[in-house]
């Protein structure tokens, strides 16, 4: 490929296979990735969940709600590798070759995209073996998988910018203090109508709800509590909404920083 396109995509899948090639190097570090959303699933079904005000099984309203978070939990993980490799100079290295602006940066998000789509298989199939099921049409379910992708490719950039601006795998720490409280600050575990009024109502305002709350629709785990909220009722519109604007904002930002680090 001789065009600055071409190029662009070559360079990109270069990174990528270089993302790729780390997950053979560090397989521990793949499994732990691909097993803790599942311990959280398993922990909430079996010692913790209850259900209060959900109608039917806990499971089928339950899964759809980890899925949501498995896509927001990988933010550290973004973090974390995009540090290393900022303080090993790795990515001052790549600056310094000939290839695409930005490609060092593509690559990172294809690979990342790559591992949650496999966390997301092994979510579901784990969701199969606990009795959660869907019940609507294989394009819903495609449409679900879709929009967890779209969030999870939101979380990514966001990760991305925060970790060229935290600059040490060290304070990566510090954003996951706040990563977690806004994971749980949602419905993924219970229905707003089991909280205070003041704090439901933030909690269906949350990305990762609208999520949720859209992916149940498309799978038909309806947790019949007769939601009538606009928030609850324009779910699937929320769900693009939320992430779209949010790759908006954190993707220029992301490429600003990234080209202004050997400014």
């Amino acid at each position: 490929m001789s065009t600055p396109m071409g190029w662009a995509v070559t360079d990109s899948w270069t990174m990528t296979r270089r993302e790729l090639a780390h997950w053979a190097r560090q397989p521990v570090q793949v499994v732990v990735g691909l097993v803790f959303p599942v311990m959280l699933l398993l922990m909430f079904n079996y010692l913790i969940g209850g259900g209060k005000g959900i109608a039917g099984d806990y499971a089928e309203f339950l899964v759809p709600g980890m899925f949501a978070l498995t896509m927001a939990f990988g933010l550290d993980a973004t973090m974390v590798a995009v540090t290393q490799d900022l303080n090993k100079g790795v990515i001052d290295r790549f600056r310094s070759m000939p290839m695409a602006d930005g490609a060092v940066l593509v690559g990172r998000s294809v690979a990342d995209m790559l591992q949650s789509f496999a966390a997301l298989l092994v979510m579901m199939g784990v969701g199969l073996a606990i009795g959660w099921r869907w019940h609507g049409s294989a394009g819903a379910a495609l449409g679900a998988v879709g929009l967890l992708l779209l969030l999870r490719f939101a979380m990514l950039w966001i990760g991305i910018h925060l970790a060229m601006v935290v600059g040490r795998p060290e304070l990566v720490t510090a954003v996951q203090i706040l990563v977690w409280p806004v994971g749980f600050f949602s419905n993924a575990f219970t229905v707003p109508q089991n909280m205070p009024d003041w704090l439901g109502a933030a909690v269906e305002w949350n990305p990762m709800s609208a999520t949720a709350t859209a992916v149940r629709d498309l799978f038909g785990n309806d947790p019949g509590v007769g939601d009538t909220s606009w928030a609850a009722e324009h779910a699937g519109l929320l769900a693009v909404l939320w992430p779209v604007a949010l790759v908006g904002v954190f993707l220029p930002l992301a490429v600003r920083r990234f080209r202004a680090l050997s400014g």
